[in-house]
């Protein structure tokens, strides 16, 4: 979730300062640039809202007359394609499109604006080409003629695909550097990829090799993650002689699933509360409960991390909105500066195991397995990991002799009271979905709604005509960003898919290990340096069609693959030298990265030691869903 996140391992805003925001534009063109961005910025925030707002009456009129909203899930799933598009044009004005961070780590300022310039040309070049196919796409669902709810062509609803991909395209080149070279650059890179996409013969049955090789440069330079990924598929298409329109046919696909919307909702109910007052009282709350153990203070910000970070699907919103007033906390009661930077780097990625997170309901999606399975079978696994972090901050604690607060059974009520409406989400979600009262993606609209009336009502944290604005607008940002990299990540799975390249992967591993123990080995392995180089959502998309038919053919339960997969990214966040979480307790903390590096070892180890217990001791993940699954 990034979003910072952020949403979401070594992706980070491409901006070349995380600090300092880019100067207004001044002028008439600048005055159209803010003009288009507002009204950008209203459209999406209206979208949202409707999505809140449409699922929430399906569920109710469905509850109390047993009809629904007609058509109110059709048009909830178009909306999503709307809201995952307009977001990430958003993102890409604001120059916060997911990319890796390791541009940013050569030492010479010189390089780095090279690095950016070819980076931003490539990827001007491949979203152009990307747009092209999207027209093309649009144009061959008029032809057809296909319909969705009330009448409402689908050809309308695919041409936010071509539109924003093209405006994607001209915000890369204005955000390529300093001065005109740079974008001039860039602006031959998105030429070329247009007369590419009018030419594909100059690359048919041409070698794979060199696509790959300059994508993947472009990758460590900081192209945009959505631009690799959806490059590589159209380019590999391509070079198979597949028509261009192959790679929107998929990104269609997976916008309109059925559960894919409950992204941005959980997305929204995480802004809400981190937005408002939600952390601070939920601290006080946790404090005045744990405070007076050894560590106390330690395991709440454990805790709350763990909390935030199940609404919002990463570790970006996490780290940036309540970073400040954890690190505040830790260090007014004596803990040392290197293990409080390093538990909050840790605990930013909390909770990715615990119902209802995000990356449960995209893994549910992707691999056709039980969300609710999926919920019930990461709560221990979840647990556990949660308990190592705050068993470390304990020793700690212990240690060092830092200060505990004194409990006091009135001051513990009194914090209950007032955190009351945050601790009740999680009991009213985890009720209505086991309780068959809303699906997983009419659950999502339910807890937007609930943040929305405490944070807005009960609360009144967050003013719904000063602050809300702003809120749904970061929030949409984020998960444009994150649901762009899906949108096109699905065109490269289908080339996986149709180049047969999980057969051939099952039938290569199949003649080198014939443990199932090995092969997990060997899958920790991989998935960790997976979680270094890519973003849970993106490495969802990608990587789950390769190893469900090699998790199947070794015997390992379904569900139990899915949370080893789960946890080992969640890991990978931390994994030196380019994990997610790095960056962004860097940018937030103010704090060098090798001494991040440093800070972060320990938990590192922590964490390793319960990602292995999750591998080899299924029974955490099994034994509830053998009672309680579907």
């Amino acid at each position: 979730m990034t979003s910072a996140q952020t949403q979401d391992s070594t992706a980070e805003p491409t901006s070349d300062s995380a600090t300092d925001s880019p100067p207004p534009s001044r002028g008439p063109l600048g005055s159209l640039r803010r003009a288009l961005d507002g009204v950008e910025g209203a459209v999406a925030a209206f979208i949202l809202l409707a999505m809140v707002a449409l699922l929430t009456a399906e569920m109710l009129l469905r509850t109390g007359s047993g009809i629904g909203v007609p058509g109110a899930l059709s048009l909830v799933q178009h909306l999503t394609l709307w809201l995952a598009f307009l977001g990430a044009a958003l993102a890409a004005g604001e120059d916060e499109l997911l990319a890796l961070a390791t541009g940013r780590l050569l030492p010479w300022p010189g390089a780095q604006k090279w690095v950016k310039a070819f980076a931003s040309s490539l990827a001007a070049g491949v979203t152009m080409l990307l747009a092209l196919s999207g027209w093309e796409f649009m144009l061959s669902e008029k032809e057809f003629g296909d319909r969705i709810a009330y009448d409402i062509p689908v050809w309308v609803a695919v041409a936010v695909i071509p539109v924003c991909l093209a405006l994607i395209a001209l915000r890369l080149i204005r955000h390529a550097g300093d001065g005109w070279w740079p974008k001039i650059l860039a602006t031959l890179g998105a030429g070329l990829g247009l007369l590419i996409g009018f030419h594909p013969e100059w690359l048919e049955f041409k070698p794979v090799w060199p696509v790959v090789a300059v994508l993947a440069l472009g990758m460590v330079a900081g192209m945009p993650i959505f631009a690799v990924l959806g490059g590589a598929a159209v380019l590999l298409f391509m070079i198979d002689a597949v028509p261009i329109a192959a790679v929107p046919v998929e990104t269609y696909r997976l916008a309109v699933s059925p559960t894919l919307p409950a992204i941005p909702l959980f997305t929204l109910t995480g802004f809400l509360l981190a937005e408002g007052k939600a952390s601070e009282r939920l601290v006080g709350v946790f404090r005045a409960f744990f405070g007076w153990i050894p560590g106390g203070t330690a395991v709440v910000a454990a805790v709350v991390c763990a909390f935030f970070t199940v609404f919002t699907g990463g570790s970006g919103v996490t780290i940036l909105a309540l970073g400040g007033l954890l690190l505040a906390a830790l260090q007014a009661d004596g803990y040392r500066d290197r293990f409080s930077l390093g538990l909050l780097t840790a605990s930013g990625s909390l909770g990715l195991l615990l119902p209802p997170a995000l990356p449960l309901i995209l893994y549910g999606i992707v691999a056709e397995v039980p969300i609710r399975n999926l919920f019930i079978g990461g709560a221990l696994p979840g647990l556990l990991l949660v308990l190592l972090v705050a068993g470390w901050g304990m020793r700690e604690g212990w240690v060092h002799g830092v200060a505990r607060t004194r409990f006091s059974g009135s001051d513990a009520l009194t914090a209950l009271w007032r955190a009351k409406w945050e601790l009740m989400l999680p009991v009213f979600l985890v009720t209505a979905i086991l309780g068959g009262f809303a699906t997983p993606v009419e659950a999502a609209a339910l807890s937007a709604v609930y943040a929305l009336c405490v944070q807005c009502l009960i609360h009144r944290d967050l003013h719904p005509f000063k602050d809300l604005p702003a809120v749904l607008r970061r929030c949409v940002v984020l998960i444009g960003g994150v649901l762009v990299i899906l949108c096109v990540a699905m065109g490269l799975t289908s080339y996986l898919v149709d180049a047969q390249i999980p057969s051939q992967l099952l039938e290569w591993v199949q003649e080198r290990i014939s443990s199932p123990l090995v092969f997990l080995l060997m899958l920790n392995i991989f998935l960790l340096l997976v979680g270094c180089l890519m973003d849970i959502f993106s490495a969802t998309i990608v990587v789950v069609p390769l190893i469900v038919p090699l998790g199947l053919a070794y015997g390992i339960d379904p569900v139990h693959l899915g949370i080893i997969f789960i946890a080992n990214l969640e890991l990978g966040y931390l994994t030196p030298p380019v994990g997610l979480n790095l960056f962004l307790a860097s940018y937030r903390f103010k704090k060098p990265l090798l001494e991040v590096y440093r800070a972060a070892v320990p938990m590192l180890i922590i964490l390793a030691i319960g990602v292995l217990l999750i591998t080899y001791v299924p029974f955490l993940t099994t034994a509830l869903v053998k009672l309680y699954g579907s």
